[in-house]
């Protein structure tokens, strides 16, 4: 049996005065780390709190989010950790669907006064709250089939639904990590994405068990994280694309020292081979990491290292294997095993796989079926075990009945010079039902790019019923989730008003 108590424990054996986390101008040791954990789990009971009770937390990334990371479940009960970019009645409804008793919050407390019964305000209450505790010893009667976490999805494509995620998915996904991209207790990882997306907490684990240090980042900013990296020599960091992209981009404009960098792991999206090429210049000394998941999966599938030593292979645009101690397979309609080279759902299984969605047993039925889990993700494998994602099921483009895979629209977009960000989805067409749509944000030395270039760029690469039938250009950012996934459902849903698409 293991639970958040044991990685906790062993960090303190192996190493208590070790450097834990890194935030801002102050430094915990991991016996400091140990103790602010257990004194939060013994001021949450003297709260009135039962095992399994929900704790829920609405922060930037700082040390205080890491300690109830840590700390919530390794005391029994369940964090509950909020997406910082929600509106607040989509933080109402998680905190009711929860049913969480506590808030921790850097946020004003008055708008989830009568929400929860009592909020902690991180500063001054929350240090007082845990002076005020006893020092317990973390993980008494705590199990790995407990419950640990309730984490509300729905970034890209429909309403949130909370995951049920217990000791043991989360545990196990932190050993299959460890298998994949090798932890060091030397190493310094900074937390670039948001720690209540899966991408911010997924190195959390890791880093304690191998008495590594941790350094949040508050919130994203490519010169920030690349000043951190230069100071604190940051051996490891992971983000969605999007990020790995505007690292690259500061990069170029103002170079700081980043040779201690050994992973540069990014997931969340598919990422242009462009980019990577692009990232490995900016980045040489990091071996490029890919990891495909789901926050349903804890969150790790598939992963695929070195990526900067593929150059042109095919295989630059797979996600990798399965990861250790997961199985994943390629399903039909019917359930069954696709050939190799044909596409299907991915269906994953495995410890990490999550106990259901709460209080949703429709939902948790169609996701959980036949021994897996059904991820919505279209793909196929090829010989040697390599996934290739196509799409979406629901960003699938089907158009005079042909399929056409936005990613690989996306793809060619990215390959021509004046191409920041792009994103491809379906939009009416009466002749043909869906037509190819893309949104593209040009680079600002290629402003005034006409679209024109960008479809004749497309012509040369793809089928024609793959071309869109426009690409509208932009100059601002496109519209991204928490995490920064670009959210293809805002840049569709106007097109769609008024229309049933069924999968939109």
């Amino acid at each position: 049996m293991t639970t958040f108590a044991d990685p906790l424990r062993r960090a303190v054996q192996i190493g208590a005065g070790r450097t834990a986390i890194i935030d801002g101008n102050k430094t915990f040791t991991y016996k400091q780390l140990f103790e602010r954990c257990a004194r939060l789990g013994n001021a949450l009971a003297r709260f009135g709190l039962e095992n399994g009770d929900r704790v829920a937390i609405l922060a930037a990334n700082c040390h205080q989010y890491i300690e109830a990371y840590l700390g919530v479940p390794a005391g029994g009960f369940a964090i509950v950790p909020l997406n910082t970019r929600h509106a607040q009645p989509e933080l109402e409804y998680a905190l009711r669907d929860s049913g969480a008793r506590i808030l921790i919050t850097d946020r004003d407390p008055a708008p989830f006064t009568g929400l929860v019964e009592h909020v902690i305000r991180i500063g001054p209450d929350y240090e007082a709250l845990l002076a005020s505790a006893m020092r317990v010893t973390v993980g008494e009667g705590v199990t790995e089939n407990d419950l640990a976490g309730l984490f509300y999805t729905g970034g890209t494509t429909g309403a949130s639904k909370g995951v049920m995620l217990t000791h043991r998915n989360l545990v196990a996904n932190a050993l299959h990590w460890m298998a994949s991209v090798p932890h060091r207790s030397d190493d310094r990882w900074l937390i670039i994405a948001p720690l209540f997306h899966a991408a911010g907490s997924i190195c959390v684990l890791p880093a304690v068990w191998t008495g590594a240090a941790q350094i949040p980042l508050r919130a994203f900013d490519p010169a920030a994280a690349l000043d951190l990296i230069e100071t604190h020599a940051v051996t490891g960091t992971l983000g969605v694309p999007t990020m790995l992209a505007a690292l690259a981009e500061e990069q170029v404009v103002r170079p700081r020292r980043t040779d201690s960098l050994r992973v540069l792991g990014h997931g969340g999206a598919p990422m242009a081979s462009q980019l990577i090429h692009r990232v490995h210049e900016m980045f040489p000394t990091a071996d490029l990491t890919e990891i495909y998941g789901a926050t349903e999966l804890s969150p790790l599938a598939t992963v695929l290292t070195g990526e900067q030593n593929l150059g042109d292979d095919p295989l630059v645009r797979s996600c990798g294997q399965a990861a250790v101690g997961v199985d994943v397979r390629i399903r039909g309609i019917n359930g069954r095993e696709m050939p190799r080279g044909e596409v299907g759902e991915l269906v994953v299984s495995g410890p990490n796989v999550m106990r259901g969605y709460w209080n949703k047993p429709k939902e948790t039925a169609a996701a959980l079926r036949d021994s897996g889990y059904w991820s919505g993700d279209l793909g196929y494998m090829d010989d040697d075990g390599y996934v290739f994602l196509v799409d979406r099921s629901k960003d699938m483009i089907v158009s005079g009945g042909e399929n056409v895979y936005s990613t690989e629209v996306e793809e060619v977009l990215y390959r021509h010079a004046a191409v920041l960000e792009a994103a491809v989805f379906g939009i009416p067409d009466e002749k043909w039902g869906e037509a190819v749509y893309g949104v593209v944000v040009v680079r600002e030395e290629h402003a005034g790019t006409d679209p024109e270039v960008l479809l004749a760029h497309c012509r040369e690469h793809i089928a024609g019923y793959k071309v869109p039938k426009a690409i509208e250009l932009r100059t601002e950012p496109l519209p991204k989730s928490g995490p920064g996934k670009i959210l293809k459902r805002e840049l569709r849903a106007p097109f769609w008003q008024g229309q049933d698409r069924g999968v939109h």
